[in-house]
């Protein structure tokens, strides 16, 4: 029998007037078979043998008829279920794991309604009521007691290793610093510290700071825990030799800005290619080689808001099961009514259930092998390009884009409930679009840290997790700066380099103001001289109103002005070359606290140090040392090395 086609009002209409010629005849042969049965009990009959029916060739049709009937109603519903399949969406999906009921449309879905987060996006009270200045915005990271350790530790490593070790105080620690700022500024990371210092290629405000010898010798010496105690607690923590400065460090981040609505979790890789047992390969990292650190983001300005180094599975134990899960939990843990962000590595359908718990939102990509997913998300076969598939249950949706042929994204939101689909040339997902707007958080902190990075080459892992944790710091105190002072050089398109370029130099004036000599370049001794010229004019000292003879005449002149350390008297042509003399008074404090130089020869050798100095005539200077301090026993002899 040939099939024909109908449509589906055709069908429709041909069953139904199926359905009534089939009553129509059974009621027909009803009332035949009744009259029959009549006809049968009036008539008399002998025997069953005289009875002999006769073949009725209308039932037979009516036999025929049924049969051709049943076969085109059974055609004609097969028909209808095709087309009601391809027009009515299926009731539910089912998840390749059998335990979660996916819907095609957002009928079940409940409404979206985010929690507010309690909190005003920027910086805390606690970070605008102590910010004043660049360097109090630095400050707020590397605090004093981040500092003092610094000092201690590298203090105690320098007299085990050093026979020539000098201690080193919090003022040159911090001009440390900002040597390795500056340099980062100046995107001189890869160059060779003698160039930095080189009178030709080098640059005027390092030889200023410190001498090259001694920026090595706190290089090679800087520890942040003490080494003789490190075997026992490395057994168990593996970053024991950097865990004290980092956990005092990460607990600043949170307490001095608060996330807007929009954070990103994700990781970050410091490079580093030396010996280190938790160093990571990732092959997509412009790196490749390095410790891997996670990392939460404010999405509108990349503060670093929290941070975590991974140091991989402990010794014994087994493979670390929903790792990503368990950060993105606890990087998370105190906010609410935020929306996070992340990519497949974290990205799960239980995560999304336990961050809805703390009353958080979740968008990212997930995997394609995930076993929450409804099988028809993943498939590729008779999809269009730039289509997209949604599914959803009742607090979560589920989208697959196609964006080209062979290829499908993968997202999962809590925060999206709807199959909105924007208007655009490649017709995205509304969801997807959120998505690219908040996934970079954490890499283009990336790229700005590494933009003006002071990262120096290295063999030690905790001095380059040291230099990382600059170059954040620095960050996140120009982010603080500029939300308290929005109006500082809003003109300039290079804020950031003003900012670190300053924050550098302000690191290093203490250290500059103190310095007892100039340097022998021309140019670092005029940075020197102008620096120590500006500090004294905000400390100055009261001018005696008793003449006094100047110690550093041969003619004994009368002068009014002294020396605020040993307080004998110092004309202006012995006080800095012709400048005002009021500096020279920190400068004697500053040498008679060296436990080389006591007493009136130490006093006196500082006057004649920065008059020496700044005249270039050091030979006639000891030799008027050694003419006033002939017949004194206490004078004590200092080689010219040091100077």
């Amino acid at each position: 029998m040939a099939r024909r086609s109908y449509s589906l009002l055709q069908a429709l209409d041909y069953v139904m007037r199926s359905e009534s010629e089939d009553d129509e005849k059974s009621s027909a042969s009803e009332e035949e078979a009744s009259s029959s049965v009549s006809s049968e009990n009036d008539s008399i009959t002998t025997s069953d043998e005289d009875y002999h029916p006769v073949p009725d060739s209308s039932s037979s049709a009516n036999e025929d008829d049924t049969e051709t009937a049943v076969e085109a109603e059974r055609l004609m519903a097969e028909k209808v279920g095709e087309v009601a399949e391809a027009e009515e969406p299926v009731a539910e999906w089912m998840s390749r794991s059998g335990k979660i009921k996916w819907f095609p449309t957002a009928e079940e879905t409940l409404h979206y309604n985010p929690v507010p987060t309690g909190i005003t996006p920027g910086p805390t009270l606690y970070a605008v009521a102590r910010i004043s200045t660049l360097r109090s915005a630095f400050d707020l990271f590397v605090t004093e007691e981040i500092i003092q350790l610094l000092c201690t530790h590298t203090n105690l490593h320098g007299r085990r290793k050093c026979e020539d070790w000098r201690d080193v105080d919090e003022v040159e620690m911090r001009a440390y610093i900002g040597i390795l700022i500056l340099a980062g500024v100046y995107r001189s990371r890869h160059e060779a510290t003698h160039g930095l210092w080189a009178d030709k290629t080098g640059r005027a405000i390092f030889r200023a700071t410190m001498p090259h010898y001694r920026y090595s010798q706190i290089s090679a010496n800087i520890r942040f825990d003490d080494k003789l105690t490190l075997p026992g607690r490395f057994r168990n923590d593996k970053l024991a030799a950097f865990r004290i400065l980092w956990e005092k460090w990460v607990a600043r981040l949170p307490l001095l800005f608060n996330p807007g609505v929009d954070v990103c979790v994700d990781e970050q890789l410091v490079a580093f290619k030396g010996r280190c047992g938790f160093r990571q390969y990732m092959p997509n990292k412009p790196t490749k080689y390095g410790i891997k650190i996670w990392v939460t983001c404010d999405v509108a300005t990349s503060y670093a808001w929290k941070m975590e180094i991974y140091t991989g599975k402990s010794p014994g134990s087994s493979r670390e099961v929903n790792q990503g899960m368990r950060v993105v939990l606890q990087l998370t843990e105190v906010l609410q009514g935020h929306t996070v962000t992340c990519d497949n590595f974290f990205t799960s359908f239980s995560l999304a259930e336990e961050l809805l718990r703390r009353k958080l939102a979740l968008v990212g990509t997930i995997r394609r092998n995930k076993p929450e997913l409804p099988p028809q998300l993943v498939q590729l076969r008779q999809r269009k390009i730039l289509s997209s598939l949604f599914a959803f249950t009742k607090t979560t949706m589920a989208v697959s884009y196609m964006p080209k042929r062979g290829k499908n994204v993968l997202l999962l939101s809590t925060k999206h409930r709807e199959p909105a689909v924007s208007d655009g040339e490649k017709k995205k997902p509304a969801a997807i679009l959120d998505y690219n707007r908040c996934k970079g958080g954490v890499d283009n902190l990336d790229k700005v840290v590494g933009t003006y990075s002071c990262r120096r080459k290295t063999s030690r892992w905790p001095l380059a997790l040291f230099y990382n944790l600059l170059d954040v710091s620095a960050y996140n105190a120009f982010v603080l700066w500029k939300a308290v002072h929005p109006e500082w050089e809003s003109t300039k398109t290079y804020q950031r380099r003003v900012f670190l370029e300053e924050l550098g130099h302000r690191l290093v004036t203490p250290a500059i103001a103190r310095r007892p000599c100039a340097p022998r370049s021309t140019a670092a001794a005029a940075i020197v001289a102008g620096i120590q010229q500006s500090e004294s004019e905000y400390d100055p000292q009261p001018i005696s109103k008793m003449r006094k003879r100047c110690d550093l005449c041969t003619n004994r002149r009368r002068t009014a002005t002294i020396c605020s350390s040993c307080g004998k008297g110092v004309c202006i042509d012995h006080s800095a070359v012709q400048q005002h003399f009021q500096y020279l008074g920190s400068l004697c404090l500053a040498i008679n606290k060296s436990p080389r130089i006591t007493g009136e020869a130490g006093s006196e050798y500082s006057c004649m140090r920065v008059w020496a100095g700044q005249k270039n005539d050091w030979s006639s200077g000891w030799n008027f040392l050694y003419k006033r301090q002939k017949a004194n026993s206490s004078l004590i002899r200092v080689k010219s090395g040091i100077l």
